[in-house]
């Protein structure tokens, strides 16, 4: 990824709080325009957001436009747009989250296991996945207490997620795992700044995490993604973790 290509995935969702409430006003027309209307007006604004990323919302009156877990909604007469959270009041449930939830899953579901960095318990009995950088110390916290992760039967399925981008000497100690014959002992020895062996090879499944960390919503380092979406943010035990876990099964 070019440092260009990092910029640009950087400053993406920024549309949805800059671009869309400078644009709106020019081309909204009536009452109740209706979704492909809807849908046609913020797809002419930006090639970044399709059409089936806009969508009907739980609340009548109102369009959730959904990129990744970056949430907006637009008023049906296509002339007002709010960016955050949605709660219903009644049941006290955060519906802006249930719909990043389900755009992790999503997500982090279609990307190939091949391309992940996977440690396996004997007996599995839940997958998460993990953004890690090499040098984050919560990361090295986790990674150093694997064991207990897979004692509790839960797989770890790592994706690297330099956290200062392109270029940066963690992305190139990330590429460098990558490009190991061990990924998984390469990994372990990066985080505790051992030596290990690595050659040339395609590393672009790197700029790929860091994309898919892009559109989960990444905030930090560590982030654990359940399978139902749900995102964990920091370090957490194993057991804390099994917790979890079966809270959201």
């Amino acid at each position: 990824m070019s440092k260009m290509e990092w910029k640009k995935s950087t400053f993406l969702h920024a549309f949805l709080l800059v671009l869309l409430p400078i644009f709106l006003p020019k081309l909204t027309f009536g009452d109740d325009i209706g979704l492909q209307e809807i849908r046609q007006i913020v797809t002419n604004m930006s090639t970044d957001i399709k059409a089936d990323q806009v969508l009907k919302s739980p609340v009548d009156g109102w369009y959730t436009i959904k990129k990744g877990a970056y949430i907006a909604y637009i008023s049906e007469d296509g002339r007002h747009l709010i960016q955050g959270d949605m709660y219903n009041l009644e049941t006290q449930v955060n519906l802006s989250e249930d719909i990043r939830n389900d755009s992790r899953r999503e997500i982090v579901s279609a990307y190939p296991l091949r391309d992940m960095i996977i440690f396996k318990p004997n007996k599995k009995t839940h997958a998460v996945t993990v953004f890690t950088d090499v040098d984050c110390t919560f990361c090295r916290r986790l990674h150093s207490q694997i064991d207990d992760y897979l004692a509790e039967g839960i797989e770890i399925r790592y994706l690297l997620y330099p956290r200062n981008g392109p270029q940066s000497e963690s992305w190139v100690i990330a590429e460098q795992v990558w490009c190991s014959n061990d990924r998984n002992e390469a990994l372990t020895l990066a985080k505790i700044d051992q030596q290990f062996d690595s050659r040339d090879c395609d590393s672009s499944p790197i700029s790929e995490h860091y994309m898919l960390g892009q559109d989960v919503g990444l905030q930090g380092t560590p982030a654990i993604v359940l399978e139902d979406g749900t995102m964990v943010n920091g370090y957490v035990t194993a057991a804390e973790l099994s917790r979890i876990i079966s809270l959201s099964d």
